[in-house]
């Protein structure tokens, strides 16, 4: 097959993220079967404007908002040398049924909904829902491809089919260097005494308000109370206005010298703090999936998670970690103290998480992804 991406931007973009490095995956792995694969994307200082890389070849135009108004004009002029075109969402599609008559695929990580409200000031964020509201009935006969069945059920509300709809989980990318640094996790053979000796508990994310960071401090107040020698480490940047109000919200719950604000860091790191941590809070508004819940598990850390799409799926409730009931800083507290202080329950969660980090695989889901998009061309 000749396969088009249109994302908004590639896996070396300095901004890209979890979304474009799970794409990266699945595109390499089909081109390794025989198939070609371009990715038409935006472009950034220093990039090339075309250049094959990992036997990807990538087309770069204009800028990340720019390049939806280019994607038009490629369509028109050069889509009919695609087999297939996979359309992936940030907050808005390509439109691209609109200028071809070629398969589409809509790769959606998360319907945005009631992120607009989070992200965008009024009336922006009205605008945001509406043509979101729009856009599904554009792409109502393709299919669509997504992370967590949650997610299929929200595309069910909003008129898509079932059958038109596929989840596919997303597993972890881990250097190799990192990964044998902590495959006697893997292995299931964690050595007594990783875990820090006072109560660690972690927040990974960007550091934006979407992500429910305030909640997890929030949470944490609560827990230094039960717990007074706890710590909190965050980790992920974020802009340095909030940063500074999440920094007076900490003095002024009294919590300053029990959190630390990591910012951005190396993989090497990030995955030494997991492993050293007892918990992941997290408490996002809505995610595509909780990459950063499997990471942790990797390494023998249980989450503690927000009932929310994206989170109930990657957190077997009551087996890997546990999904609150009632989305609270205090019922995510009293969970997460709850599991430190009960042992056998803590070390079979680390020992179930760890199992199935192990199931699932970069093969088994990009095969899933490739049936897809065979089935699509039908």
């Amino acid at each position: 097959m000749n396969i088009l991406i249109l994302n908004w931007r590639d896996v070396t973009h300095p901004k890209s993220g979890g979304a474009e490095v799970v794409t990266m995956q699945h595109a390499k792995a089909w081109s390794q079967t025989g198939n070609t694969v371009t990715w038409l994307t935006a472009g950034y200082s220093g990039a090339k404007n075309e250049e094959v890389f990992q036997n990807i070849r990538f087309i770069r135009r204009f800028g990340s908002l720019t390049i939806y108004l280019y994607v038009p004009f490629f369509l028109l002029f050069k889509s009919k040398k695609f087999d297939v075109i996979i359309d992936e969402v940030h907050g808005f599609p390509f439109f691209s049924p609109l200028f071809t008559r070629k398969p589409v695929v809509v790769f959606i990580h998360e319907i945005a909904g009631e992120i607009w409200d989070y992200m965008f000031p009024f009336p922006k964020n009205i605008i945001g829902k509406l043509l979101e509201q729009w856009y599904f009935q554009l792409y109502k006969h393709c299919f669509f491809w997504t992370d967590a069945p949650s997610t299929v059920k929200e595309l069910e509300e909003r008129g898509i089919p079932k059958k038109q709809c596929v989840a596919i989980p997303c597993p972890i990318t881990v250097d190799e260097k990192i990964f044998v640094l902590h495959s006697s996790f893997l292995d299931g053979n964690q050595e007594p005494g990783t875990k820090n000796k006072k109560p660690t508990y972690l927040f990974v994310s960007r550091v934006v308000r979407m992500k429910g960071i305030e909640e997890v401090i929030k949470a944490f107040s609560f827990i230094a109370r039960a717990q007074k020698d706890a710590m909190l480490w965050i980790i992920g940047g974020g802009e340095g206005s909030y940063v500074e109000e999440l920094r007076q919200m900490v003095d002024e719950y009294g919590i300053k010298n029990s959190v630390l604000f990591l910012g951005n860091v190396s993989e090497k790191e990030k995955y030494d703090r997991m492993a050293h941590a007892h918990v992941l809070l997290h408490a996002s508004v809505k995610e595509g999936w909780g990459l950063v819940v499997l990471e942790a598990a990797m390494v023998g850390t249980p989450s503690v998670v927000y009932n929310v799409p994206g989170l109930k799926d990657v957190v077997i409730h009551n087996k890997t970690g546990i999904v609150i009931e009632n989305n609270s800083p205090q019922e995510m507290a009293r969970a997460a103290v709850m599991l430190i202080n009960d042992p056998k329950r803590y070390s079979r969660y680390q020992k179930n998480g760890m199992e199935r980090v192990k199931k699932i695989n970069w093969n088994d889901v990009t095969l899933q992804s490739f049936n897809l998009l065979i089935k699509a061309m039908k």
